[in-house]
């Protein structure tokens, strides 16, 4: 069937999101009009969420390699680290935010299915799920249905793909009502010698398209990722893509087992932008040309245009280039795990991507023209700092009055969604399967053992989007201090990180200068930690018809324990334990949980750093881990030093409590030092005979310590005179605000009866 195509102007441009600079850009490199369809193969290559026209420029400021690095970042679909014994860490992390707005449980479930092909077409073997949720006020009809969606869509594809989602964080707040995210991160292995690369090269070599057929589903989903969600968005509800983690399971197996073969030159996950995107960057990264015949491409929809059929982001769906010669036996692998295996092109001379659909050549492109890293438009946006950050440091937390219960504050602060226990969340993820895991959620960092050897990962996401912003530039350190922190708390050694950054419109200066600033911060403490950056994702126009979100630049990171049998966990396990501080408390109420309780403002600044102190403390965790001085380890964050004791009393035993003195030699408002929320500070328990040793090793180290008080039997928490609160009914208030309501909220997000 023929279609008549639309006739292409700078007007049809502008419609495609394409500016007129960038539309006179396309008209030099074709050296004529582009057809319709090479037009919106531009407009999808160069949205942001393809080109990071806006961001590659900073983002380039990042240490990119070094390290245990085996591909510097952006040279390939995940991140590689070497872990030793000829073992090598895929890992990645993408946003799904603006699909998951419209679709969540689509928009979620293809999230996680996206990044898993990223990690296997690597030819890693995925072993772990990860992610990093945000979303507004949970007591708000709408957000309670984006909130259930989501995690059911993460669950349901996750589980029935087979892979454990083992840890992850959710914050909650009216910054994220009309635009929650959706932060999707996996982790695989694979042996170092065995990693395939997403290239395209030797002339005749076949072009072959694998997996699922191709739809309507999911055009210009880039670019709709490339947008501000606004009243219009959900017309847009044809943008987001379908998935069936049941074929991903098969086009993984099928995958692993094709690239084993041999006859594999180069792979690449079909994400945003569909055939477009595999096609072009892989020509590109081989300097080599390639010949598409779209009507060799298995379609689930009649009179699918050339158009379509480049732009269509269905699911579940690869790109390989296969060896001339051994098509049959390629094909052969994935008709056994029946999926299609269809050679729809070959390699050829040159730098073009050429495509043809019904006999005529409909598109003619220059590869290096449209990719990251290519010909693609880079930016550098105005940047002005936010006139909101002057009026949020003039806060004075003196303003702030004593609380007259502090038994109330405890409460209150352990109600706090952000806070509160996500049991209801994690007891939908399959987190067992497979039987590799060793630590899961609710814990500082996630474990996950390597069978076959006596290695380990730990794996945490982790970002405070309050601090950054108050502070970008310190509150993007401090994202990746904390993340480091809570793996060291398990006894690993960070080794690198993936980041997802999430913001606001990069044409806003204030919003500009909030991502500058971040990477900045980001860029340092890596630098400070030796974790270098594997690759990421950006994910721009995060915001709603009324304001952007808070700066939210997620940190997935790496660790690595080389003896499983060698970790700590994060609950108290015996009476008479002691129980130590290790690292200043600085009583900083800046951006805190119980600031916002007590206030209901995001104000003052973030809380100080200084890297000597972190790196000390991370050396000193290390050592306590190596010689078996402690019995847990847990970092004190929201909530400050109260929430953590009490969190450290919920996961372990029934029965137990604690006897804390507080430090009554500091600053005279006790509940900024129980409440407030510093960085590089660490509760342990340790064995009363550990106690000096643990002591001195702090002291050597240099990293401020001291006894603050004991595990007991006495099945009660109490923080000097001040608080003094039955487990059992800290734990009803843990409990209590997530699941309270969700039970009743059907799946259409209309309440089956009155919430109580």
């Amino acid at each position: 069937m023929n279609h008549e195509e639309p006739y292409v102007d700078l007007n049809l441009a502008l419609q495609h999101g394409l500016s007129e600079e960038e539309y006179r850009k396309i008209l030099k490199f074709l050296g004529r009009t582009p057809t319709y369809t090479e037009l919106g193969i531009y407009s999808v290559m160069w949205s942001e969420h393809c080109s990071y026209k806006n961001s590659i420029a900073l983002l380039k400021t990042l240490p990119r390699s070094g390290g245990r690095l085996l591909v510097a970042a952006g040279e390939e679909n995940a991140g590689l680290v070497d872990i030793g014994d000829g073992l090598a860490v895929a890992f990645k992390i993408e946003s799904h935010n603006h699909p998951s707005a419209v679709e969540p449980y689509q928009g979620a479930a293809t999230g996680v299915g996206g990044i898993l092909r990223d990690i296997f077409s690597m030819g890693a073997r995925p072993i772990a799920i990860l992610n990093s949720l945000r979303f507004g006020n949970l007591g708000d009809q709408r957000v309670q249905y984006l909130f259930k969606r989501v995690v059911k869509g993460i669950a349901d594809y996750g589980n029935s793909f087979g892979v454990p989602t083992i840890a992850g964080e959710v914050y909650f707040d009216s910054c994220y009502q009309d635009n929650p995210l959706v932060n999707a991160m996996a982790v695989g292995v694979v042996e170092v010698g065995k990693v395939a690369r997403a290239v395209a090269k030797g002339k005749g070599n076949s072009v072959m398209l694998v997996g699922s057929s191709t739809g309507r589903d999911g055009i210009h989903g880039a670019t709709f990722a490339s947008e501000e969600i606004s009243a219009d968005s959900e017309r847009k509800r044809p943008s987001v893509q379908v998935g069936d983690p049941f074929v991903e399971k098969l086009l993984l197996e099928a995958t692993l087992e094709a690239v084993q073969s041999g006859h594999i030159v180069g792979v690449q996950d079909m994400g945003a932008a569909g055939i477009t995107c595999s096609t072009t960057e892989m020509s590109a990264k081989g300097k080599s040309g390639l010949r598409i015949d779209l009507d060799k491409v298995p379609l689930r929809e009649t009179g699918m245009t050339s158009y379509e059929i480049m732009l269509s982001e269905s699911q579940e769906r690869m790109l390989f280039m296969v060896k001339k010669g051994h098509e049959t036996e390629v094909e052969n692998i994935f008709r056994k795990w029946d999926l299609h295996g269809v050679v729809i092109g070959e390699v050829q001379d040159g730098e073009l991507v050429e495509v043809f659909h019904q006999g005529k050549k409909v598109a003619s492109v220059p590869a290096k023209s449209l990719v990251l890293g290519g010909d693609a438009p880079v930016y550098t946006r105005e940047s002005r700092e936010p006139a909101y950050l002057k009026a949020a440091r003039e806060f004075d937390s003196s303003s702030v009055s004593e609380p007259s219960d502090y038994n109330e504050v405890l409460l209150n602060l352990l109600k706090s969604p952000t806070i509160a226990s996500k049991k209801w969340i994690f007891q939908q993820y399959d987190t067992m399967v497979r039987t590799n895991t060793v630590l899961n959620a609710g814990h500082d960092a996630s474990i996950v053992r390597i069978k076959g050897t006596t290695k380990a990962l730990a794996l945490k996401t982790d970002c405070n989007s309050r601090y950054v912003y108050l502070n970008p530039r310190r509150g993007g350190e401090i994202a990746v201090a904390e993340s480091a922190r809570n793996v060291v708390c398990v006894g690993a050694m960070p080794l690198a990180i993936t980041n997802c950054l999430n913001f606001g419109n990069p044409y806003d200066p204030e919003v500009y200068w909030q991502f500058k600033e971040a990477v900045r911060g980001i860029g340092e403490a890596c630098r400070y930690l030796g974790t270098p950056v594997t690759g990421g994702n950006v994910s721009f126009y995060n915001e709603g018809p009324n304001s952007a979100i808070f700066p939210t630049p997620v940190i997935g990171m790496l660790g690595l324990i080389e003896d499983v049998d060698n970790i700590a966990s994060s609950e108290f396990k015996s009476p008479g334990d002691a129980i130590i501080l290790l690292g200043q408390n600085k009583q900083e109420l800046g951006g805190s949980e119980y600031l916002y309780l007590r206030t209901g403002k995001i104000a003052g600044d973030a809380p100080e750093l200084d890297w000597p102190s972190e790196k000390n403390l991370h050396a000193l965790c290390l050592e306590l881990v190596g010689e078996r001085l402690f019995n847990s380890a847990h970092d004190v964050s929201e909530g400050g030093m109260a929430v953590a004791l009490v969190e450290s009393i919920l996961g372990g035993e029934p029965g137990l409590g604690f006897d804390v003195n507080p430090d009554r030699g500091g600053s005279n408002r006790l509940d900024f030092e129980l409440f407030g929320e510093s960085q590089s500070m660490i509760i342990i328990s340790t064995h009363p005979d550990n106690e000096m040793r643990v002591l001195d090793l702090a002291e050597k180290r240099n990293v401020p310590a001291r006894k603050i008080g004991k595990v007991n039997g006495s099945g009660i928490v109490r923080i000097g005179d001040l608080i003094s609160v039955e487990a059992s009914v800290a734990r009803i208030a843990y409990d209590w605000s997530i699941e309270r309501g969700l039970g009743e909220l059907g799946d259409t997000g209309v309440r089956k009866s009155p919430p109580a």
